[in-house]
């Protein structure tokens, strides 16, 4: 594009519609540029104006002109299109792109050299500071997870520091950028601050040193009363109505909303926080907290929800708040819950009362936390038949609120993994030692300072071996369907692992579960200048997530040959039938738990407040209205529809097997 010097008769005319300038030599506009919508302008320092024409439409169906009107601009260079009306102050060195909107505001400025909230410290789980990193515009929660939580590995957490301050020296600079098509309106205070395309800023507060990664197919909204200072907010997420953010890094899909408080914290994808308050907190993706007396502090989250109430203690009043806790995939509280730090709780459990000794239930997944008379009881395996697991595995994938051609996070929602089964495998061992060590006739068991009852270890042993099978049967399925296989000896091909990684323990890397050793294998190739920049390091990443399914065989060809004491690749379609059957009974058995434990949502017992002046038909009648049938509810028709396609899969995989015994035996 290019700028021209304004003519004599140009600044006259610009003069005549009140507009000033310091030094008529410094402000420049192209043949394109229409003069007359430009009224009531002061100029100042060097100001560079494109192509000015046409109109748009605003909310309620008003049409106005483009132009800048009523407005101080310094240092600026103005897109095509624009609509400038009313600054009260003025906007300084900024770089504005086409078709922006911009109305109604006290300032907009850059102050000096600017990163833009790009290498912002925050500290997240730890209050103490020894996790702290520096967050930037393409931070992920699987590189955030390396910097927090492997300390450990010190020149890996070294080099991947100077990639994020090359990348924050690259964005450096004095002048502030607004994307296309970004719309700002009423807004008071922003300076520092990069907006990239389609971002949309109303009645905002105070931004300050950030950038919004907004873009067309991922837009951002930040909305009323917000006050957020030292940030970066990624796509598609809203941010509204007077929430307060402060050294924080926001990422892809969240949303913070209703007077929402965070401090030192860092939220991944699809996360949400409403009322509450956090304080340097991890929360990996889909940590949602929505209530107003809700406090998180000082722990790691993903696939959380948080009750009512829900709190934590990071210090004893001691050496400070040094103290933090784990919560680790898929956990619940519920209201009114508290647990001490240091804490450690395992996958899909659900905390209930107040905990006041330090907890580790990290190898018994799909548990119940509960308080009795100060007492810290756990039921193992119990969540597993529970409805309310079930539904959250199904919603997640439909909440992802990411644009589908821009994830930057790497998220598995498999609920049935190597790192879910393996924690089942080792909790079957570790319940089985308790029985042995205390006996059988004992009625309660103690672990790590957990009570378990008699009743509920021998449930768990029996829900966590249900649980492998299904894991197991699953994957030796989903091995070899939709494969060509006639003989025994395409079926233990197809069974033949074929990626070297997968073996040994498995980890959840913010939400992306992979081999420790995939993880590990990332590590060093940092520390030995293999992945040399954040570009190299995330598509690292998202190699790992993309082979998931080879390394998960890999993995369960393993724990296979573990429990049947042979090997995957010597199995007989004789033997596969067999074990397709015990796949199929664990499946059903599994799901008619989780169907009678809907059932239990539309008991009488759940009636109570319903029909309440008629009688007991003007109860139910008001029920079902308002809660509708249980043989119609949509999650009650997805089990059982699981059932049955479950049932065929496993009958059709067994017909498949005996024609090849059929064919074989006549050879």
């Amino acid at each position: 594009m290019i700028f021209i010097n304004l003519s004599e008769t140009q600044i006259t005319q610009l003069e005549s519609q009140c507009c000033k300038a310091e030094n008529w030599n410094n402000v420049f506009i192209t043949n394109n540029t229409d003069l007359n919508l430009i009224h009531s302008v002061q100029f100042s320092g060097k100001v560079e104006i494109s192509e000015i024409s046409g109109s748009f439409t605003s909310p309620g169906g008003v049409t106005r002109n483009n132009g800048i009107y009523n407005t101080h601009l310094h240092n600026c260079r103005i897109g095509k299109n624009p609509f400038i009306k009313n600054i009260k102050n003025y906007i300084a060195n900024y770089i504005i792109g086409d078709n922006v909107k911009i109305e109604g505001i006290n300032l907009l400025a850059v102050e000096g050299e600017s990163t833009f909230g790009n290498g912002v410290i925050v500290e997240p789980i730890n209050e103490g500071g020894g996790r702290s990193f520096p967050i930037f515009d393409d931070l992920t929660a699987q590189s955030a997870y390396i910097l927090c939580m492997y300390r450990h590995r010190e020149k890996a957490i070294a080099h991947l520091k100077n990639m994020i301050n090359k990348h924050t020296e690259k964005v450096k600079s004095d002048r502030g950028f607004i994307g296309n098509n970004v719309s700002i309106r009423n807004t008071r205070k922003i300076i520092n601050v990069n907006i990239n395309d389609f971002a949309e800023l109303d009645g905002v507060a105070k931004l300050k040193n950030g950038t919004l990664n907004s873009s067309k197919d991922s837009p951002i909204y930040i909305g009323a009363e917000v006050m957020a200072e030292n940030f970066i907010i990624c796509g598609d997420s809203i941010i509204d109505n007077a929430t307060l953010i402060n050294n924080c890094f926001v990422g892809q899909g969240c949303v913070l909303d209703k007077h929402y408080s965070a401090e030192h914290s860092v939220f991944f994808a699809n996360c949400q926080g409403f009322n509450g308050e956090a304080c340097s907190i991890f929360a990996g993706p889909f940590t949602v907290t929505h209530h107003k007396s809700t406090l998180l502090i000082a722990g790691i989250f993903s696939f959380m929800n948080a009750g009512s109430g829900s709190n934590q203690s990071n210090h004893m009043y001691k050496l400070g708040p040094i103290h933090q806790g784990i919560l680790e995939r898929g956990a619940k509280t519920t209201s009114d819950s508290y647990l001490l730090w240091p804490s450690k709780v395992g996958p899909f459990t659900l905390v209930m009362g107040r905990h006041y000794n330090n907890t580790d239930s990290s190898d018994l997944p799909f548990s119940y936390l509960i308080e009795n008379n100060n007492e810290s009881i756990l039921v193992p395996g119990v969540n597993l038949r529970s409805v309310g697991t079930v539904r959250d595995a199904q919603k997640w994938p439909k909440r992802d609120r990411r644009n589908q051609n821009s994830k930057k996070d790497c998220v598995n929602f498999n609920l049935l993994s190597p790192f879910t089964i393996h924690k089942m495998y080792n909790g079957k061992h570790i319940l089985e030692q308790l029985e042995k060590v205390s006996g059988e006739n004992v009625l309660e068991y103690t672990y790590k300072g957990l009570k378990i009852k008699r009743s509920s270890l021998l449930k768990g042993k029996e829900l966590y071996e249900i649980g492998i099978h299904k894991f197991l049967g699953n994957s030796l399925i989903n091995r070899i369907y939709k494969k060509n296989i006639k003989t025994t000896k395409d079926l233990q091909q197809a069974l033949k692992p074929t990626h070297h990684l997968g073996k040994g323990k498995w980890i959840d890397v913010a939400g992306m579960i992979c081999p420790l050793e995939a993880l590990e294998d990332v590590l060093e190739k940092i520390e030995l200048n293999k992945i040399n920049n954040i570009d190299e390091l995330n598509n690292a990443f998202h190699k790992i997530h993309t082979d998931y399914y080879e390394m998960e065989w890999t993995w369960a060809a393993e724990l296979y040959n573990k429990i049947e004491n042979s090997s995957v690749t010597k199995i007989t379609p004789e033997y596969f039938i067999s074990f397709v059957k015990k796949w199929k009974d664990a499946v059903v058995c599994l799901d008619k738990m989780v169907y009678n434990d809907a059932k239990k949502e539309f008991s009488l017992s759940t009636q109570v407040g319903f029909g309440t002046d008629g009688e007991e038909k003007e109860k139910q009648q008001d029920f079902m209205n308002v809660r509708g049938n249980f043989n119609t509810n949509s999650t009650v028709q997805e089990i059982l529809a699981h059932i049955e396609r479950k049932s065929d899969l496993a009958n059709r995989v067994i017909k498949e097997m005996e024609l090849i015994i059929k064919t074989e035996n006549k050879k």
